[in-house]
């Protein structure tokens, strides 16, 4: 594992941008307490290796900003892109002794890590945790199933929009925003990536996004910096219904 860089972050959990939304979520204050004693923080460069599949895990936490990559890779050295990591997303899997990925910082990342095995002896004795994990891995496997449906049967256009709008959603979950509003974020991901996760060329992800962008459907300002004027609309492109799926 990659030596963590020191962090500006601020280490109070009332202060923490994805409290509500992390599996600390609904921790009462003593609770809280008990966590700060298992508690620190890693902050990774773009690019960095969080941790290797196979390797042990000596540490559990949660997505605090940037975005992280999942990866499988096969005995013959083709790699698969298999998820993304976004801001409250949990990292490691209790009771799993190593990674099952690798797991990579795709942006500059920052993540509050608790040391393993108190974590899991924590679970046993404060149920606010093991009910919120255990709501946290159900939404995760109901974005997994949903994301077959995305990657079998979408457009490429569909793929497109929808994963625009799973970050925007995101995104405004995180600050707190009506997804009603204008919303507009720095896309986390660059175009080949993009392409990778998709299962899409590099040339249909550059036509799709500007074919979007034409349309107004999104406006961009550079590569990265992405506006969505409606969200309903975006959603119809990408072949969803109002409420988006479960991606939020």
């Amino acid at each position: 594992m990659l030596n963590e860089k020191s962090l500006s972050v601020s280490q109070d959990c009332n202060e923490c941008p994805i409290r509500h939304r992390a599996v600390c979520a609904r921790c009462e204050s003593d609770e809280l307490e008990r966590l700060e004693e298992i508690k620190y923080y890693r902050k990774f460069e773009a690019g960095q290796t969080v941790i290797w599949s196979g390797d042990r895990m000596e540490f559990v936490g949660s997505v605090v900003s940037g975005i992280a990559t999942l990866t499988q890779t096969m005995e013959d050295g083709r790699t698969q892109m298999v998820g993304l990591l976004l801001p409250s997303d949990f990292v490691g899997r209790p009771g799993r002794p190593s990674a099952a990925y690798d797991v990579v910082a795709t942006t500059d990342l920052v993540m509050c890590c608790f040391r393993k095995t108190p974590f899991e002896e924590m679970m046993v004795r404060t149920p606010h945790i093991a009910q919120r994990l255990l709501e946290m891995t159900l939404d995760e496997l109901d974005a997994a199933r949903e994301w077959m449906l995305v990657l079998g049967r979408k457009t490429a256009r569909e793929k497109i929009a929808s994963l625009l709008s799973i970050i925007a959603r995101r995104d405004a979950s995180i600050n707190m925003r009506d997804v009603g509003d204008r919303l507009t974020f720095d896309l986390p991901l660059t175009r080949e990536a993009m392409a990778d996760y998709l299962g899409l060329t590099l040339e249909t992800v550059s036509r799709q996004v500007s074919a979007l962008r034409k349309e107004g459907v999104i406006e961009l300002e550079g590569k990265r910096h992405v506006t969505i004027p409606d969200m309903g609309r975006l959603l119809e492109e990408a072949g969803d219904d109002a409420d988006g799926g479960v991606f939020a």
